[in-house]
């Protein structure tokens, strides 16, 4: 049974810094692009950054490239996202995803989602 279990989230003023963790268990976490993804309230899902399995290359949406930087850790399992200059405009509930095995597309083919993991941001 695949699993992805976000941490990391809280309540930070702006212009502060976060570092979001993805721990996931039950796949071939080296096979798997990982993406993260928030949805704020009222508003839709949106993508915000990806890492692909084969060559850890990274994808970024325009709304925080240069901002925030996603990594991952094979040997753990476990995919970050770092987020600097943190706005309220970042406020959502952020999730990890984890791709079909061997996908190569960035922001879509997500087969698992982990429950969320919220952030704040205060102005």
């Amino acid at each position: 049974q695949v699993q992805l279990v976000e941490s990391g989230g809280g309540l930070v003023q702006a212009g502060e810094s976060l570092r979001l963790s993805c721990a996931a268990s039950g796949l071939m976490f080296r096979t798997y692009t990982m993406g993260w993804f928030r949805q704020a309230p009222g508003k839709e899902r949106e993508f915000v950054a990806a890492i692909r399995w084969k060559d850890s290359s990274t994808y970024y949406a325009d709304s925080v490239k240069g901002r925030f930087s996603i990594s991952r850790d094979n040997a753990k399992n476990t995919v970050y996202l770092q987020m600097n200059s943190l706005k309220p405009e970042d406020t959502a509930l952020y999730y990890c995803a984890g791709s079909s095995p061997y996908s190569m597309e960035y922001t879509n083919n997500y087969k698992y989602w982990g429950q969320g993991t919220q952030v704040t941001v205060s102005s």
